[in-house]
């Protein structure tokens, strides 16, 4: 399966690209905003290519060309303010889906946040955050493709430790970037986690356990 990752420079992203590209299962096209990072990163023998989440649909259309899945782990980080969040924590993630759809891509992974399907568990100081990716995940949920929706708690950069809970209703807690990275990797072609979200913090269960029991 010939993976395209949407946020291949961020932490998550970064983490995950490396698993696709040493994998025996998957090919991988590391998505990225800049050429220099492309440069770097095909340097590196990783396929790159770049593309602007404000720009068009058809621009995203040709970064997507021939990928068989689509992860989007892109954001515009929190040193941005409300106005960048929703071009493209909700636009941008709008329009990937829609580019997805028109070059045939069939499985789509978006990265949400815990709780960001319940209003009434939203943190308050980052609500603006929260609705992006509220209704980016509905325009998931809405299109036609074969989607999972991972929603983790507070992301540290601690080592991953390859446990983890995931469900629909999960108390607030973190989890390692690494882990989040990782189920991704594994809900690829986990049937169990097609057309599903869910939350996703550290716990006790390993990774391909919990994914099955979500």
């Amino acid at each position: 399966m010939k993976v395209a990752v949407i946020g291949a420079n961020g932490q998550i992203g970064k983490k995950l690209v490396k698993l696709l590209h040493e994998s025996d299962k998957h090919e991988v096209r590391a998505i990225v905003r800049k050429e220099e990072q492309a440069s770097a990163l095909r340097e590196s023998g990783i396929e790159a290519a770049t593309a602007d989440l404000e720009g068009t649909v058809d621009h995203l259309t040709d970064s997507l060309q021939g990928c068989d899945a689509v992860v989007f782990t892109a954001g515009s980080g929190g040193h941005t303010g409300a106005d960048k969040t929703l071009l493209i924590d909700l636009d941008g993630a709008a329009k990937t889906v829609e580019a997805a759809e028109k070059v045939g891509v069939k499985r789509f992974i978006m990265v949400s946040a815990l709780q960001a399907n319940n209003r009434e568990n939203w943190n308050d100081q980052i609500r603006p955050y929260y609705a992006a990716k509220h209704y980016a995940d509905r325009a998931v949920e809405q299109s036609s493709l074969t989607y999972t929706i991972i929603r983790p708690g507070g992301l540290v950069n601690e080592p991953g430790t390859g446990k983890v809970e995931a469900g629909e209703q999960l108390e607030r807690g973190s989890i390692p970037r690494e882990d989040v990275a990782a189920v991704v990797f594994h809900a690829l072609q986990e049937a169990h986690t097609f057309n599903r979200s869910f939350d996703l913090v550290s716990g006790g269960k390993k990774i391909s356990e919990a994914l099955k029991n979500i």
